[in-house]
């Protein structure tokens, strides 16, 4: 086995921001209109669930694997995003909170882009 660095993910910034999204999502998408329990909550619930996960599943890995799951986590991100602001487009969610959630998501997106880069084969 190589040896490399593995990352405690309870330790890491990113973590904790993608936590934070991840907690914000589950409180809103709970008043959602019954109707898209398996539509787009559903979605946003999954998608929120994953951006916090593959940083910690990418944490074990070696700095190559790590920055692919970081990679992941960044997708979700952006989807994330796109659902928010379809969510506030449906009036699911207020312009506040899809401002305030939004920037978190762009602050995660930042702060995971300059940990990757710090990430060497």
């Amino acid at each position: 086995m190589s040896d490399f660095k593995r990352h405690n993910f309870k330790k890491l910034k990113i973590w904790h921001m993608a936590m934070e999204i991840a907690k914000n999502i589950s409180d809103i998408t709970i008043a959602f209109p019954p109707f898209e329990n398996f539509g787009m909550r559903s979605q946003m619930d999954r998608c929120s669930v994953s951006i916090v996960s593959n940083v910690a599943e990418g944490s074990s890995r070696t700095n190559k694997s790590f920055s692919h799951f970081l990679d992941m986590s960044l997708g979700s991100s952006f989807e994330l995003q796109t659902q928010l602001i379809l969510a506030n487009y449906k009036k699911y969610i207020s312009d506040e909170f899809t401002v305030s959630l939004e920037s978190k998501i762009e602050e995660f997106q930042r702060a995971t882009m300059v940990f990757q880069n710090t990430l060497k084969d």
